[in-house]
């Protein structure tokens, strides 16, 4: 297994900066975010389902959550972290079974509903009330796009399980989508998921300027296309089994595919909370460093957990061949980078109000610290 030295590990990660790089010839780097630290089954028919009850948000929350806030800096103030994800998570999972109800066409909307009602974090959605709160807004400026960000997140997962891509048969400790509704409707439901995510911000959000909604929804328009998700997912398919890939191009696909829509959570937030546009920046900045190290994280997980602890097939990268974190750096230099991500995060927000950056602060510890 191939090991770097952590000198270069911090080099490598100077993406996070400086407003440009060397881009890799065999990927080319696409004009990214305003910010931009790169260049600037069968298919038989289900039983009818009624959802009676909505997940509860603390059935996600760990022992080892509740120990993570004992190692907060003691000069912050003190701040109960699993009591706010559980207040603000079951709030999303309210507002997600109201904007997706039961209609007709059932079974499209019920192939929708299974999986985004299926339980989870609700990092992004949380991510996005807090930034909101963050720069002085409401929580219910920013609650429709707190919604449409867990459906592009759903719809990614349900595309991402397909045969065509990753072929996985467990998500959230259930069956995928594609195993229950077939192949046929599951892409027709994320497909459903991503154009009513656009329409919801559009016509749902309340209490904020026109071109404050249209700003925030071009920032998510393009953190999911060609020059965000949609990038990095592609890029990450071309390199599976490849052997001379290097840590510009892993962050390269973990940037796009994972903390692109991190960092459109935090900014959507900023932008619809009314923030001014240096507040916006650092939120970016920052999210950008957590959505690399929640990935980070997730692949050190994969090589480290069960199936049964994961809530997802386990070891599944490394049975096809991708190339992760462990797999470049080794696990021990992979923690190390973690922690620098962490690190450089909550120095951006230094300045902000040290109360309402309090769940900031937690949700990046929550994620370099979370066991699934």
């Amino acid at each position: 297994m191939a090991s770097v030295n952590l000198g270069s590990l911090v080099q490598s990660y100077s993406i996070f900066n400086q407003a440009s790089r060397t881009n890799s010839k065999s990927f080319p780097l696409p004009r990214s975010f305003p910010f931009n630290p790169l260049k600037n089954i069968s298919s038989s028919t289900p039983k009818r389902r009624i959802f009676t009850s909505l997940p509860s948000i603390s059935s996600v929350l760990t022992k080892e959550d509740a120990l993570m806030e004992e190692d907060q800096d003691p000069q912050l103030p003190s701040f109960d972290f699993k009591s706010f994800m559980v207040r603000k998570g079951n709030a999303v999972n309210q507002a997600l079974d109201s904007a997706v109800p039961l209609r007709d066409p059932v079974k499209i909307h019920e192939a929708m509903r299974y999986s985004l009602l299926a339980g989870g974090k609700r990092v992004r959605p949380v991510l996005c009330l807090a930034a909101c709160d963050l720069v002085g807004g409401k929580e219910s400026m920013a609650m429709p796009a707190a919604c449409a960000l867990e459906m592009i997140h759903t719809m990614s997962l349900v595309h991402d399980d397909l045969p065509c891509m990753d072929n996985d048969d467990l998500r959230r400790g259930k069956p995928t989508n594609h195993k229950v509704y077939g192949e046929d409707i599951a892409v027709l439901a994320g497909d459903a998921l991503l154009a009513f995510s656009f329409e919801h911000i559009a016509v749902s959000t309340v209490g904020v300027t026109p071109d404050r909604i249209v700003r925030a929804i071009g920032e998510l328009a393009k953190s999911t296309g060609a020059e965000g998700l949609a990038a990095g997912q592609v890029v990450d398919i071309s390199s599976e089994g490849l052997t001379n890939v290097g840590l510009d191009h892993l962050e390269f696909i973990h940037v796009h595919k994972t903390a692109a829509l991190l960092e459109a959570a935090a900014v959507l937030g900023a932008i619809l909370g009314g923030g001014r546009d240096e507040d916006v920046e650092k939120l970016r900045k920052f999210a950008r460093n957590i959505g690399l190290l929640f990935q980070v994280v997730d692949d050190i997980l994969d090589v480290t957990k069960s199936s049964k602890e994961l809530g997802k097939t386990a070891g599944k990268d490394l049975v096809a061949d991708k190339v992760t974190f462990p797999k470049l750096m080794g696990i021990n230099k992979s923690k190390e980078f973690a922690e620098k991500l962490k690190s450089d995060a909550l120095e951006l927000l230094q300045g902000f109000d040290p109360e309402k950056s309090a769940p900031l602060i937690a949700l990046a510890n929550y994620i370099a610290y979370r066991q699934n």
